[in-house]
């Protein structure tokens, strides 16, 4: 499908009400299929590879969260989607936060997987981190002088940078930095959809005090915590999750 002059992949699995199931950050449809096979026999379910991922096209510039956004929006309009249940994973997450403040009248329920958002807690430890990244940064740049800037700093971040920061390039590079400075805070109490939080207490990622932020700041919402499980809870513990997740759309099965 052609948005905003973007190719992005996508599936529909199964017939009834549309869930829209929103991948990470890094990730693909690949990732989020396990969500889909839980309930395809039951709704209309969509997943699609997000602008730069999987399948789909990267941005032709640097974008922010909220053009990730309404490039969502725009897919559900194309699909003539009237109501939908949106179910997001971490940056997934994030994106249906804003959907479901923005366009509350088209959010049926949501369910909020250790969900992005929010800005980290940031004490000493990291304020030291960064000064020392900036300080080796500034180093490696004396000296190693004789390569190219761009390639210098290549090696650069591919050596120090965070998993993401190396696992990414080009335009996407720059779209993370712009990402993991927003804060949504201030959008979670515009959600009216009853909210599902399921979150990991072991995650390092988007840490569980974040989910008790949300479940806070979110109106009507509720958050569930499988234990032992990480970033990736949803598959960590399948089944559990299964359960959980057929309960709060009310998936009565035959």
């Amino acid at each position: 499908m052609d948005i905003k002059g973007l190719n992005i992949n996508y599936i529909v699995e199964g017939e009834g009400k549309d869930v829209l199931v929103l991948h990470g950050w890094g990730a693909n449809i690949n990732t989020v299929f396990p969500i889909v096979n839980i309930l395809k026999d039951k709704f209309r379910v969509h997943a699609l590879d997000l602008p730069g991922f999987g399948k789909s096209e990267e941005p032709k510039k640097p974008i922010d969260s909220f053009k990730y956004a309404e490039i969502v929006k725009n897919y559900m309009d194309n699909m003539e989607i009237k109501k939908v249940i949106l179910i997001g994973h971490s940056f997934g997450g994030k994106l249906s936060i804003l959907l479901g403040s923005k366009y509350p009248e088209i959010v049926d329920k949501i369910v909020l997987i250790n969900s992005a958002g929010l800005i980290p807690k940031r004490g000493p430890k990291y304020y030291i981190k960064v000064y020392s990244f900036k300080t080796v940064r500034l180093l490696y740049k004396v000296f190693f002088f004789w390569l190219k800037n761009e390639e210098k700093m290549e090696k650069f971040y591919k050596k120090f940078g965070s998993t993401d920061y190396k696992d990414s390039s080009g335009v996407m590079r720059k779209i993370l930095v712009i990402v993991v400075n927003e804060n949504l805070l201030p959008l979670l109490n515009k959600i009216e959809a009853p909210t599902l939080l399921i979150w990991g207490d072991k995650d390092t990622a988007t840490p569980l005090y974040m989910g008790k932020i949300m479940e806070k700041e979110i109106k009507d919402s509720g958050l569930v915590v499988l234990d032992g499980t990480g970033h990736y809870s949803y598959l960590d513990d399948y089944q559990r999750f299964a359960v959980i997740l057929r309960n709060f759309l009310q998936y009565d099965e035959e």
